[in-house]
């Protein structure tokens, strides 16, 4: 194995801080990646980690070696992205992170007419609502919601969401439709939970047309951790929700869905779909991928099509 593909591999190994991750990663068996270290270490003469048996450290020579490592495996992929920039036709593998709803419902269209256009491209798609360490795991492109403070990443901003304050038929028929937020957080709400986030709380103008915004906490009696399961709660009548618009894959209307305080101004806090990558990986493969995600999902994004004059709802009503 050439010096650089160990060099990278004894890069790995330090950013996992793991021989079976950094193997996994790899598609290694650990045997084979712990012999491809200690032939590093045999080949530059010095010993690069101290071992036990259940962790390591690097030794000082190390510590050396793996910056000068980094810095010879960042040059020799800006020359590869260089060469491939040059390809007529977008080629190669690519791994993609997103969470789970905006890879199934956005990024799984794209990649099916992108794999028919690009016959010689290979995707691999990686869905998690947690954030992975986007250059440590080898990574892409990750689709976020949020931009990264991050100054080794490139955010190009895809789409800007929206929220909306969804319930059933079902549920207004029972409780009848609020008409305002006191009442609202009254009656029972589906609320996304996942770990330590827990979205329970709306920040709603306390008038229509109002400057003043105030927090509301949701009566959540239904707590799931699945986005398509908080909707088909809420299409059982199990309570309402505060929706991203980009969780929706079609039509509320269909869905049996309504909108409710609409007259009210939503605060969404800037939330945005932004395709994170880094300054290595700026490659033909990526930028084309990621101006297919771009067109497919439009402006004003499709997530917005599924609710009738969505542009007129939950704003600030100019005087």
């Amino acid at each position: 194995m050439a010096l650089v593909s160990q060099l990278s591999l004894f890069i790995d190994v330090v950013q996992q801080g793991s021989f079976t991750k950094a193997a996994a990663l790899n598609d290694m068996d650990n045997s084979a990646l712990s012999k491809q270290i200690k032939k590093l270490e045999a080949d530059l003469g010095v010993q690069l980690l101290n071992r036990s048996t259940r962790s390591f450290s690097l030794t000082p020579a190390g510590e050396e070696i793996l910056q000068q490592a980094h810095n010879l495996v960042g040059t020799l992929h800006h020359v590869q992205s260089i060469a491939d920039s040059y390809h007529a036709q977008p080629k190669g593998r690519i791994r993609v992170t997103a969470p789970f709803h905006i890879g199934q419902n956005h990024l799984q269209p794209v990649i099916t007419e992108f794999l028919k256009t690009y016959p010689d491209v290979e995707i691999e798609l990686l869905l998690d609502d947690k954030r992975s360490d986007i250059i440590s795991d080898h990574f892409d492109v990750a689709f976020r919601l949020g931009r990264l403070d991050d100054s080794s990443l490139i955010a190009r901003k895809i789409a800007d969401i929206r929220a909306v304050i969804l319930a059933s038929n079902k549920f207004i028929e029972r409780y009848g439709e609020p008409k305002t937020p006191e009442e609202l957080v009254k009656l029972p709400s589906v609320v996304y939970s996942n770990r330590s986030l827990v979205v329970d709380t709306m920040r709603l103008s306390d008038q229509p047309g109002s400057d003043t915004i105030l927090n509301y906490k949701m009566k959540g009696n239904c707590k799931v951790n699945d986005i398509n399961t908080l909707i088909a709660a809420v299409q059982d009548g199990v309570g309402y929700a505060t929706v991203s618009s980009s969780n929706l894959n079609r039509s509320i209307v269909d869905m049996n869905l309504t909108p409710i305080l609409t007259q009210y101004t939503l605060c969404n806090s800037n939330l945005a779909l932004y395709a994170l990558y880094p300054h290595r990986k700026q490659t033909a493969l990526v930028k084309a991928f990621i101006s297919a995600v771009e067109a497919h999902i439009g402006k004003p994004p499709i997530w917005e099509q599924y609710i009738p004059n969505f542009d007129l709802l939950y704003r600030k009503k100019s005087r």
